[in-house]
């Protein structure tokens, strides 16, 4: 709890419970609870407490940008004022078309992930508005030609999501 945030003790079936609705978030709990091998019961407890505890935050659809309108997707690396990222980061916030953003460590202090229509639109949000953000002092833009996701931390539940390891209680 270095961080002043509690964190759970989680066990193979709440990290296989992560995946599969990582995977699926509109499982039903009778099928979430056959993928992992638990009862529906306990399925339902463990995934209220994932809820409560603040490690399930919510559930969102993956949507594909591109369908979507916004097929011209770029990271933009921020170089800002050192003492300005809780302003720069409430000013990111507000901005159309920046759908992440982090505080780094690197040649660059905040790397954004934006999202638009088109090149003209990415040209404004690059050098009319984050330009203008107060605190922003440079920016650099990578296009992205394409892009595919991984399996995430906890890893992917593949086909097969069986039951954990010999000792493991559900």
């Amino acid at each position: 709890m270095a961080d002043g945030v509690e964190h759970p003790s989680l066990d193979d079936f709440d990290r296989r419970i992560l995946q599969v609705l990582a995977e699926d978030g509109r499982i039903s709990m009778r099928a979430l609870a056959e993928r992992v091998h638990v009862s529906r019961a306990n399925a339902y407890v463990r995934v209220e407490r994932l809820e409560r505890s603040g490690v399930i935050r919510g559930y969102t659809a993956r949507i594909d940008p591109a369908r979507a309108g916004s097929g011209t997707s770029a990271f933009i690396g921020l170089s800002i004022r050192q003492d300005s990222w809780k302003r720069v980061a409430a000013q990111l916030r507000e901005l159309p078309f920046v759908e992440h953003f982090a505080l780094v460590g690197g040649d660059f202090d905040v790397l954004a992930l934006v999202r638009t229509p088109d090149n003209a639109a990415l040209r404004d949000v690059v050098l009319e508005r984050l330009q203008g953000v107060d605190g922003v002092r440079a920016t650099r833009t990578w296009l992205i030609f394409d892009e595919a996701d991984g399996p995430g931390a906890l890893g992917p539940p593949g086909p097969g999501v069986g039951p954990p390891g010999p000792g493991a209680a559900g």
